[in-house]
């Protein structure tokens, strides 16, 4: 599936202002889906040093407390190293590494893993959180997580977990991605940028309709989802473009990865049971 975008390039000379204006088509070819054996797949977390990357599994109500829940290993070809790599979770959701663990968050608890072993290392307690979502770590070290139905943002610092938003804005907050200034949040009303110093919030992109994943394309656009089925490419200066859209076949669109030096798009298809990978192309 094929789009145009229009890419305004802003070049700086003698003291004056010339911008240029491309017309770039953007690609989306389908690449391969895994096997249909990721029951209810959540969420994408790339691991370079693998290379490979974790799928998270909920195997039932995303919402219940019933030990089904699993972390699975896939290859960058989709096949799958190990189906139930990480276990005695309940409905796993977003993750994030840190260091030489993998944190994810479940229902009401954040759940660090150890990246040697799959084995759960330490639980971390969120007082009144419902719905803990998408996981987003910072170049500082700290691990941000977001809980739809409380809109809260919570942060990891140190082994200590706290509450560092929480703005009447942020309308089912899910989605996170770490800017070196600002951390972004994707919601039912478009994208937030939030700075890490001042905790100052600005609508960066609206009108995007709701947000599952968020992940930067590396070229100055974001990649979303909406859990129904549609990835679109958004700025903040152009019109969003849909570069594929399953939810009339019943293929949802969950939690993303993007790896940008392989241009690969990871996309967790929740009730479908599988991931499946797409290279996003800038012609």
């Amino acid at each position: 599936m094929k789009s145009t975008i229009i890419i305004f390039t802003a070049i700086f000379f003698s003291g004056f202002l010339n911008l240029q204006v491309h017309a770039q088509s953007i690609s989306a070819e389908k690449l391969w889906s895994t096997a249909d054996i990721l029951t209810t797949s959540e969420s994408v977390c790339y691991n370079p040093d693998g290379p490979f990357f974790y799928v998270s599994c909920i195997n039932g109500n995303p919402l219940e407390k019933d030990d089904n829940g699993f972390i699975a290993i896939v290859d960058l070809t989709g096949e799958i190293i190990t189906q139930k790599w990480a276990t005695g979770l309940n409905a796993p959701k977003g993750m994030g590494i840190l260091n030489n663990s993998l944190y994810v968050t479940d229902i009401d608890r954040l759940v660090e893993i150890s990246l040697e072993t799959g084995k759960i290392t330490r639980t971390y307690p969120v007082e009144g959180a419902k719905f803990l979502n998408d996981i987003a770590v910072s170049k500082n070290g700290n691990v941000f997580f977001s809980d739809m139905s409380t809109n809260k943002i919570h942060k990891l610092e140190k082994g200590i977990v706290s509450t560092w938003l929480e703005d009447e804005s942020l309308v089912n907050p899910n989605g996170l991605y770490c800017e070196e200034k600002e951390l972004l949040i994707g919601t039912k009303n478009g994208i937030y940028s939030v700075r890490y110093d001042d905790k100052r919030i600005w609508h960066l992109i609206a009108d995007t309709g709701g947000i599952d994943g968020l992940e930067a394309d590396g070229n100055g656009n974001y990649l979303i989802s909406d859990w129904m089925g549609k990835v679109q490419l958004v700025s903040a200066e152009n019109e969003p473009i849909v570069l594929f859209n399953t939810s009339e076949n019943g293929i949802n669109a969950a939690d993303i990865e993007y790896v940008m030096d392989k241009n690969l798009l990871l996309v967790p298809t929740f009730g479908d049971n599988r991931v499946t990978a797409y290279r996003i192309i800038y012609n």
